[in-house]
């Protein structure tokens, strides 16, 4: 039951038409989801990924008329994607410079090379070259050549106001290692703490920076609500269900999102954890070739269509 790297990363966009020509058309990712927050229906739930929807590629959105995020501790403050090497990288910053927005020169980020760059509403974004680790599935419609096309999430960093309970919630609980520290210039209160999850690698760390001194994040517009890490199968989850119970620690019990299956809970200083499941897959309810193409709704919703689909705006 070993937890094998992040599965997903939730943020909050306040437009989602604006989301959806970032994400799809600037970044060339595959809108894979079109479907509805299950705790709100009156939101868009968007999810991107790669090709073929692949667990791990996934950058989620809840549409909310939200105020924009405040920036602190406490939260989860960076979302990296992977690319190949360092000539996408080059690649991407004349993109992303031609699009309007800045991205950064190519720096080192724990031993990787990797550009920063904010979307439009100011989500902080990150491109890390991964050396071709791991696979991914092409989205043969995307604007973005093959070569160059985002390969799925990395590194996730939190900021929290201490680590000492967190660590032991990160490592004891979850089974995460702690592998790594290094500098960032953006954190400039101390080491960024590495964390391993299952065999690690690119595309399975968390990035824990610790600032006490750094104000309360505020959930909003650009910043990110919750991570999901990967639970292969449904037996591995039920453990992770059973772990959590027999530990006392408070979670949110089983929830079934149709797509895959959730337990949430927080660490101590409050950042929102999920751990999801890989199966059953975003084809479990449309043909994998028209992904993403209209509104999907889970079965217990779909009773709810017309009403549901009266209460959305326009993508």
């Amino acid at each position: 039951m070993t937890l094998t790297g992040i599965h997903h990363v939730t943020a909050i966009t306040a437009d989602a038409p604006g989301n959806r020509r970032f994400y799809e058309r600037t970044l060339g990712m595959r809108l894979v989801k079109k479907t509805v927050n299950q705790d709100d229906t009156s939101a868009y739930h968007l999810f991107y990924a790669d090709g073929a929807g692949s667990p791990g590629t996934d950058l989620t959105f809840f549409d909310w008329p939200a105020a924009p995020a405040r920036r602190g501790t406490n939260g989860i403050v960076r979302t990296s994607l992977r690319v190949a090497d360092e000539a996408s990288l080059d690649w991407w910053r004349a993109r992303l410079s031609e699009a309007g927005v800045t991205p950064s020169p190519v720096r080192a980020v724990n031993g990787r090379a990797a550009i920063d760059f904010e979307d439009p509403e100011g989500q902080r974004l990150t491109l890390v070259a991964d050396g071709g680790e791991g696979s991914f599935v092409v989205w043969e419609r995307s604007d973005v050549p093959a070569r160059h096309q985002i390969r799925g999430l990395g590194p996730v960093t939190i900021s929290v106001a201490r680590l000492d309970r967190t660590e032991v919630v990160l490592t004891t609980l979850l089974g995460l290692e702690r592998i790594a520290n290094y500098r960032d210039a953006a954190h400039a209160s101390g080491d960024i703490h590495v964390f391993r999850i299952g065999q690690g690698g690119p595309a399975a760390e968390l990035h824990v920076a610790v600032e006490p001194d750094a104000p309360q994040a505020r959930e909003g517009a650009g910043g990110v609500h919750h991570l999901a890490l990967r639970a292969t199968t449904f037996a591995d989850y039920d453990a992770w269900a059973e772990r959590l119970k027999a530990a006392g620690y408070p979670n949110s019990g089983k929830v079934d999102r149709f797509y895959f299956r959730s337990l949430y809970l927080r660490e101590p200083n409050g950042v929102l954890i999920e751990i999801a499941t890989d199966e059953p897959g975003f084809s479990a309810d449309e043909p994998a070739e028209t992904m993403g193409e209209t509104l999907a709704l889970p079965p217990f919703l779909e009773p709810r269509r017309a009403e549901i689909e009266a209460g959305l705006k326009p993508l």
